[in-house]
């Protein structure tokens, strides 16, 4: 999702809203108070739940999702709207899986035109079609996005009232004259306050992968869509936790909140209300950037579907 100056996000999610058929009305009268403006716009405790099983075997990292490992994983519901939570007219969904070294998210996006011009690391690719992952902390989150170039945007955003007392200001590669505030895109009152951003930071040891069913940028055939295989080392999701608290490796049992998202620049027809945006759970708002509307993800040391999990 954008992250970019204000000013220019502003015009881009004014363009969202009146292109999924929403008006902007203008009314005199009582300002809504503190408590309204921040309160979160989706029911955090209904978020849908995804289970990550551990690897059976080796994973093949070559963006295609057809080894063995990838068989034994669960898959997620079809994406919703970003916005409404109503069904999409083209199908993504995401797997997870891990093992004592990595996370391995892979993705499945159907699209009949696969298309993308954007080539270099940190690219606003968001103003093209990409899928994003975010992972959450206590205190920080990580934003992924990559597009059928492989190309990749990546940001780390820690919550500023935490930055202190978490523990960042500690490490030298989160010093904050290499951090930029964040306020978020739609929803700008978070409860938490103010982000900052490191646009310039890279997640030590990822990997990733795509596979275009198709034809990249040549509308002459029709295209099955694209794949997208990511890997993540533990040691790198340890950045989340400067002061320790979680198990890393994850446990049987534990719940790591993670937002799997889509961004397209085509959207349904007409009457159609298509935002552009579409997620694993909806967040009720044109922004990603609230980890309470993330989906679930329950970790699980079985390797296949165990009855009545």
């Amino acid at each position: 999702m954008d992250s970019s100056p204000p000013r220019s996000r502003a015009c881009r999610l004014l363009r969202c809203l009146l292109g999924a058929g929403l008006s902007v009305l203008l009314v005199r009268g009582a300002e809504p108070s503190a408590s309204e403006r921040s309160k979160i716009p989706c029911d955090s405790a209904a978020a849908k739940v995804l289970t990550a099983r551990r690897a059976s075997g080796p994973v093949v990292v070559d963006g295609r999702l057809d080894d063995a490992a990838w068989a034994s994983a669960e898959e997620s519901a079809r994406f919703v709207d970003l916005i409404a939570g109503t069904p999409t007219f083209r199908d993504t969904r995401v797997k997870l899986l891990w093992d004592d070294v990595n996370l391995y998210v892979g993705y499945r996006v159907e699209e009949p035109r696969v298309r993308a011009a954007l080539t270099k690391r940190n690219d606003p690719i968001y103003t093209e079609n990409d899928v994003e992952f975010f992972i959450a902390g206590d205190d920080a989150y990580y934003e992924f996005e990559i597009n059928a170039r492989n190309t990749v945007y990546e940001v780390f955003f820690i919550w500023e009232a935490a930055y202190e007392k978490a523990g960042f200001a500690r490490l030298p590669e989160f010093a904050r004259n290499n951090l930029k505030d964040f306020n978020g895109v739609g929803f700008v009152h978070h409860p938490r306050g103010r982000r900052l951003g490191h646009f310039d930071w890279a997640f030590p040891g990822l990997r990733t992968a795509v596979h275009v069913d198709g034809t990249l940028n040549d509308d002459a055939d029709t295209d099955r869509g694209w794949t997208v295989e990511l890997v993540l080392p533990w040691d790198g999701i340890r950045r989340l936790f400067p002061s320790g608290g979680r198990s890393i490796p994850a446990r049987e049992g534990d719940e790591w909140r993670m937002d799997f998202s889509r961004f397209n620049t085509a959207k349904e027809p007409a009457p159609a209300k298509d935002s552009g945006g579409w997620a694993l759970n909806p967040h009720g708002i044109w922004d990603s950037h609230i980890p309470e509307c993330f989906a679930r993800v329950r970790f699980t040391t079985n390797t296949v579907a165990v009855p009545g999990r």
